[in-house]
Order: C-alpha cells, then structure tokens, then sequence
C-alpha cells in the first residue's frame, strides 16, 4: 500500500502481480462478502501498468471480473536442486504419496488424507492445521517443515506429490516434484491445469485417488522431461518484459 501510494503521488508507473487468492481465503476464515474483497483488489491494481498472472486460467478468471491490464508471468523452478535421487531415503511401506506446502485449511489437505491409498501418506511442511491434523490422522507422517537440500531429498523420495488444493494460482511445489521426477496427482482446477494440462507428467482428476493411482504409473523421465521447460531464464524474461519504465 505504501509503495502503491508513493507510486501514484509522484506519477511513476508501477506494475503490480496476483498471486494469493486473498479474497478466497479471507472468506473461508471470516465469511466476508467475495464481492466487496474482490472490489478492493480491483481498487489496488487497477492504477497498475500491469497486473501480472502466472497462468492463462487466472488471467481468463480476473479478466471476467473486471481486473485490467492482465499480462503473463510464468514461474521458475531450479533443476539444478530439485532432480531425480535415490528413493532410500524413505523407509516406510510404498507407494509414497506426499504433500507438501503450508498446512493450512486453505490447502484441503484432508482430502487427500481422507483418501484410502496404498503405501504411506507424507505431510512435509508447518502451519495451524499441523496439530490438528497430526492428532486426527496419525497414520500419516508428519514431517514439518525442510529446506534446501534436506527438503529436495525428500520430495525426490516419493512415488507421487498429492496437490489437492482448490485455490492456488500456480502451485511451485508442482514443478519442485516433477522436476525431481516425481509425477503429481491434482484437481483439473487453475494451477495444476495450467501447469500440467496435456503433458502426460501428472494426473488430473476430480477424484483425487484416481489421481494418485494413474500418476503413480507416470515415468519419471517424463515429469523430469516436463519441468525442463519451466527454466529461471524464461521466468526471469517475461517479467522483464512486463515492466514499466517512466
């Protein structure tokens, strides 16, 4: 709001970029009206150069609510970090079927824990669901929260990463996995359709066990092959090019 206000006093063009589904979430957490959040956002960014969406579904979905100047800004993922390993490093009963992101409610992470699937669930990450979850489902392994290299093992030693969020506008987890070879399993829902679409490198399905079972039968050479696109320098370059200068 700041740097907003300060852009507008001295006539600088700024642009600004959607990524959070504040008005979803806030909803969810207090009941208030999606359509007084979503004329408050509309506020924020219309005075924006341009409003940057990761993906063509998002950028469709703001433009049908009244948002302009919508331009696209993809996301990155280093493959350097996130690649193929040994699956070793997890020694419970397979297949591995892994979450990983905030624990939280917006992530709907009890549909996937709800789920009756082979092998083990894992929840890798922290938030205020964690306790909850932890006591009301303690067959699953709770992880918390990894980072860098610790975090890249992980991911890279499960069968599949479950992504049952109905809400976010991308998901960079999902490139994480497949990066690492590790197909993804999700809704046909914004984000994963965008991400995943036709590729083969993972399963869409509103029956998210279905999901899993087919993605677990995707070859990992494949979600690897997928991820490659998704390079730093690409991301970098479309933002660049949606900046303004005065």
């Amino acid at each position: 709001m700041a740097a907003r206000a300060y852009c507008l006093r001295r006539r600088l063009p700024f642009t600004t970029a959607y990524h959070t589904r504040f008005p979803e979430y806030v909803h969810m957490r207090t009941g208030f009206p999606l359509s007084l959040s979503y004329r408050f956002m509309r506020w924020f960014h219309r005075p924006s150069a341009g409003l940057m969406v990761a993906t063509p579904s998002l950028a469709l979905e703001l433009s049908e609510r009244g948002f302009p100047n919508i331009r696209r800004w993809s996301r990155g993922v280093d493959t350097e970090l996130f690649h193929p390993r040994d699956k070793a490093l997890i020694i419970d009963p397979r297949p591995i079927s892994m979450y990983i992101g905030r624990v939280a409610a917006e992530k709907n992470i009890e549909a996937f824990l709800k789920l009756k699937l082979p092998g083990t669930k894992y929840i890798v990450g922290d938030g205020p669901q964690l306790p909850q979850l932890k006591k009301k489902y303690p067959d699953a392994k709770f992880t918390g929260w990894k980072v860098n290299g610790e975090f890249a093992a992980l991911v890279a030693a499960a069968d599949v990463v479950v992504f049952p969020s109905r809400t976010d506008t991308f998901g960079l987890v999902i490139l994480e996995a497949l990066a690492s070879g590790v197909p993804v399993a999700a809704y046909p829902v914004t984000g994963p359709s965008d991400v995943i679409g036709e590729s083969g490198a993972g399963a869409l399905n509103e029956d998210l066990a279905s999901a899993v079972l087919t993605a677990l039968a995707i070859p990992a050479e494949k979600a690897r092959t997928h991820a490659l696109k998704f390079s730093w320098d690409a991301c970098i370059n479309q933002f660049a090019s949606n900046l303004v200068t005065a």
